[in-house]
């Protein structure tokens, strides 16, 4: 009996090895593919995104995330120092910054954003007016630079091969607005203004070597209110005189899941794990999988699996790379799954998952799932060519009583006095 319960253990592990296998070989494929067209962007593609902010509540579950480590956020000397990796159309950020408003009433915030595309910080700054008037001490900063650079606010030529030898921070395109009034209705119509600078400032061009968008000229916009200006005197950035550290970096989905954990790691966690102030911490976010999004993409590409490297993985290997002497006064937490994980939804009724589901219903369950996996569209249009795809989603809901996503989040900390 005892043999045989060893002949079968060793068999099921031989298979979940063996599928393991056959997954990874499949999202090699799939990546191999996708850097064939070095232009494909997922991201880049607004139609979707749209769509997936809309009818899922993603934006508002990745806040009160982020919000719950407020309540280990200390400030700086002068003020509390915020660094979003990735702003998006500022709808987190927005989120984030009445839940700190809530803890820290009176303290002055240094709130910079970075942002490469020009709608993105569009609509972003369309959301700040109702901020400056709820928090007044507020320094607000957005810039289209690396996350290598974005930091510190200054151009690194060393790093970034693709720029022109003229690009320079002599070169770099800095604006300090200060905001007249004391109504978001005159801070919303004096930002609407600044289009004209997003227009000039926030150009693209696509890199050889990857297909990702560079920014023409490196970028920085700062915007306060003018009736506090004597007050946040002090924390209002200068180019050439920013350390670049922050008491909570947000790191929220700020890197394709089908890339490798080094280019990961390489690309974006470790200067943003650089960036973090002595007690100061990170939180990153990404998606997991092993949810009924995922159910619907597997059900249609079998073997495929977007989200290769697990927090703890990312961060085991986030150790070995962050070898430098200050590196050491890092501390690296992944967390249990209660306290990392959580889940979004997409917006339904009961009635609309109960009896007969509606096209519009379906189709929204159909992009947040391709959207979360990122699938490129070459195979998403192979897919719909073929109308059982919509039966898929409409098994999954109807089997599930709706759809949500996994997100996972880890932390990663600086020791006071380092």
């Amino acid at each position: 009996m005892k043999k045989k319960a060893a002949e079968k253990q060793t068999a099921a592990k031989k298979k979940t090895s063996k599928k393991k296998a056959i997954k990874q070989k499949t999202a090699q494929k799939i990546l191999a593919q996708t850097r064939q067209d070095k232009a494909f962007r997922f991201f880049d593609n607004r139609e979707k995104y749209l769509m997936f902010v809309t009818t899922c509540n993603e934006k508002w579950a990745v806040a009160q995330r982020i919000a719950r480590e407020l309540d280990n956020v200390e400030p700086g000397d002068h003020c509390l120092r915020i660094f979003d990796a990735g702003v998006g159309d500022g709808t987190v950020l927005g989120y984030v910054m009445r839940s700190m408003h809530e803890k820290f009433t009176h303290v002055p915030w240094l709130v910079v954003g970075k942002e490469i595309s020009m709608e993105d910080a569009r609509i972003a700054l369309e959301k700040m007016p109702d901020r400056f008037t709820e928090h007044p001490e507020m320094v607000l900063v957005l810039t289209n630079m690396y996350y290598s650079e974005a930091p510190n606010l200054t151009p690194n030529l060393a790093r970034n091969p693709d720029q022109k030898p003229e690009t320079s921070a002599a070169a770099l395109n800095w604006h300090e607005i200060a905001l007249s009034g004391t109504t978001a209705n005159e801070f919303d119509n004096q930002i609407r203004e600044l289009q004209p600078i997003l227009a000039s400032d926030w150009q693209v061009k696509t890199s050889k070597k990857t297909g990702n968008p560079l920014y023409v000229t490196p970028s920085v916009l700062v915007i306060y209110r003018n009736d506090r200006r004597f007050s946040l005197k002090s924390i209002v950035p200068k180019p050439g005189q920013v350390d670049g550290l922050y008491d909570l970096v947000i790191a929220s989905q700020p890197y394709r899941a089908r890339v490798s954990a080094q280019m990961k790691i390489n690309n974006v966690i470790k200067p943003l794990a650089r960036a973090i102030a002595p007690g100061g911490r990170m939180i990153g976010i990404q998606s997991s999988g092993d949810d009924p999004g995922m159910e619907i993409v597997n059900r249609i590409w079998r073997q495929d699996d977007p989200f290769q490297t697990d927090r703890r993985a990312l961060l085991a290997e986030i150790k070995k790379q962050l070898t430098e002497p200050a590196d050491k006064n890092l501390g690296f937490y992944a967390g249990t799954d209660s306290q990392s994980m959580f889940q979004y939804h997409l917006h339904t009724l009961p009635s609309e998952v109960g009896g007969s589901i509606g096209t519009s219903t379906l189709m929204a369950a159909w992009n947040a799932a391709i959207y979360v996996a990122q699938v490129e569209d070459s195979r998403v249009e192979e897919a719909m060519k073929n109308g059982d795809f919509l039966d898929h989603v409409r098994k999954v809901l109807a089997k599930h009583g709706g759809l949500w996503f996994n997100d996972e989040s880890f932390v990663v900390t600086r020791k006071t006095g380092a």
